[in-house]
């Protein structure tokens, strides 16, 4: 298991700064210490992502950041110099967090605090939601109905929108072609709009 306290007192000690993912890759295969600036610089985003696309609890997100985190470095040997590392941790993350998913058989409906309003902003301009809507009520909507999503769409939506990932870097992610990527936003959207504008929400 990675520690805090071990992570905080060995990096204090080793030249993180500045240096590129494929540098720290590199170093970790040669000195396992390095992984630990690896484990410094993603361990709040990836924390933060696996919060946006689930309603577990704090301590259990950060159960499941540990195992993402040993999978990563057990996996290191093996990681595709042709993918960014970035989409590479955040595919190991994305099977850890389905894995999870698929385990507990239970359908998130908690309201998401991760995801902020000018994230929603993004994804109302993008909706082209009609003007008359109360703008303020429509983001409590979208909140609810982001976490009513199917997994593969709230995921997509979550990757585009919140972590500002690009359609090659989400295909890379979820193993998925790019047209594929697509299709999914565009569902997603769709799905969206359509119980908007019907007013067929249950809040």
């Amino acid at each position: 298991m990675i520690e805090k306290n071990s992570l905080n007192k060995s990096s204090h000690f080793l030249k993180c700064e500045n240096k590129k993912d494929s540098e720290l890759v590199e170093l970790s295969l040669k000195n396992q210490n390095y992984f630990l600036c690896i484990v410094k610089k993603y361990e709040t985003p990836l924390l933060r992502y696996i919060k946006r696309i689930t309603s577990i609890s704090p301590e259990d997100a950060e159960d499941l950041l540990q195992e993402v985190f040993i999978k990563v470095y057990i996996n290191l040997n093996e990681f595709d110099t042709s993918l960014k590392f970035s989409s590479w941790i955040y595919r190991i993350t994305h099977n850890e967090v389905i894995s999870n998913f698929r385990k507990l058989k239970v359908r998130p409906e908690k309201i998401n605090s991760e995801i902020n309003d000018d994230m929603l902003k993004k994804i109302e301009s993008d909706l082209n939601i009609e003007k008359e809507i109360d703008h303020k009520i429509l983001k409590n909507k979208l909140r609810q109905l982001i976490n009513k999503l199917d997994i593969k769409y709230r995921e997509v939506i979550i990757l585009k929108y919140c972590e500002n990932k690009s359609y090659e870097e989400i295909s890379d992610i979820i193993k998925k072609p790019s047209g594929t990527v697509g299709t999914l936003i565009n569902r997603a959207k769709k799905q969206l709009n359509n119980i908007i504008k019907n007013n067929n929400i249950n809040i």
